[in-house]
């Protein structure tokens, strides 16, 4: 992870590696256009969940092929978690593995979906069924290319944010995170909300010292899904039904339920679960799926941290403590 704070700094440091091929998010071409004179090619494609799927890694790989991309070339990824996903997969398979690296533009992006490895596509609208764990050569966090970023987008990418702190609060930065949103909430005009870089930077260097000590997701990996294995399920049962639901609204929600099962389990305090509901009523997140705990079951159950008939569940003890119980989903339901 490297930061960087403008454009400027992204095109020297950009410049420094060979025969780069740039894939970007559709509705960010103009800010692909001030990098491209560093790119040898550029290509944008659709960043949805819709997209997010093998064949749009082969569709990456198909043009690489086709521009005749050896084993030295660099492939960058501008946009959010999507796109970064889709080209960390193909640049992982593509002649058995390219060297690879990320722009990610939004806040979900720059403190999780971009960092870490994971680099996954989804299967049947299982989401990440597919994947590889290939680190980038490098991660650009550029806090000011979010200052366009839409409102919902913004809301999303604060569920992540503060997620991190939730497993990791070293410094109270869950605290000042919670305010500091609340009062970028209130700001107008609308395009004056930030997050202060410090805590976005924050955010992410959790992330990295998870991924540090664990990252084939053996262990202490696992704390990262936090709220995963209920938002997977209500992303693809929203899909199912017509409803629009982003990843970051999704996770804001399965970490409601978390903290539910957390407190019924006796880990966690009484008062956790209404707590956290404050607080996402604060900074602009929903608490509630739409969905109830039976419809969202089976999904669970076919969940990629399933281990046999169990599940590892991240559940809470406080602010900044987390742990991972197997459960099977008839045990989490009946909690419920």
């Amino acid at each position: 992870m490297r930061q960087v704070t403008d454009i400027a700094q992204i095109r020297e440091f950009l410049s420094g590696f060979p025969d780069i091929f740039l894939v970007y998010d559709r509705n960010l071409a103009r800010l692909a256009s001030s990098v491209e004179g560093v790119c040898l090619a550029t290509k944008a494609i659709d960043a949805t969940e819709a997209d997010k799927t093998m064949d749009s890694v082969l569709e990456i790989c198909r043009w690489l092929l086709k521009l005749g991309a050896d084993r030295g070339a660099t492939l960058v990824a501008l946009g959010g978690g999507i796109t970064t996903d889709i080209c960390g997969f193909a640049a992982s398979v593509y002649k058995r593995g390219i060297r690879f690296g990320f722009i990610p533009t939004t806040l979900l992006a720059q403190v999780d979906a971009a960092l870490g490895g994971k680099n996954g596509v989804n299967l049947d609208g299982y989401k990440n069924m597919i994947g590889v764990i290939r680190e980038p050569a490098f991660t650009l966090i550029c806090p000011a290319l979010l200052s366009t970023l839409p409102d919902r987008e913004w809301r999303g990418g604060t569920a992540e944010l503060l997620k991190s702190f939730i497993i990791d609060n070293t410094g109270g930065h869950y605290e000042e995170a919670v305010d500091a949103l609340r009062h970028s909430r209130a700001c107008e005009p609308r395009h004056s909300r930030a997050c202060p870089g410090n805590l976005i930077l924050a955010a992410a260097a959790v992330k990295e010292r998870i991924v540090a000590a664990d990252l084939y997701e053996q262990g202490e990996r696992r704390k990262l899904n936090l709220g995963h294995t209920f938002a997977h399920a209500i992303e693809r049962r929203a899909r199912l039904a017509g409803l629009d639901i982003s990843h970051g609204e999704a996770v804001a929600e399965g970490i409601i339920l978390a903290a539910r099962v957390s407190e019924r389990l006796s880990l966690a305090p009484a008062g956790l679960e209404e707590r956290l509901r404050r607080d996402w009523e604060a900074v602009g997140l929903p608490a509630d799926s739409p969905f109830p705990p039976a419809v969202l079951a089976a999904d669970m159950a076919k969940d990629k941290k399933a281990d046999g008939e169990k599940v590892h569940f991240v559940l809470i003890r406080a602010i900044g403590d987390v742990v991972t119980v197997p459960l099977t989903v008839t045990e989490v339901l009946d909690l419920l």
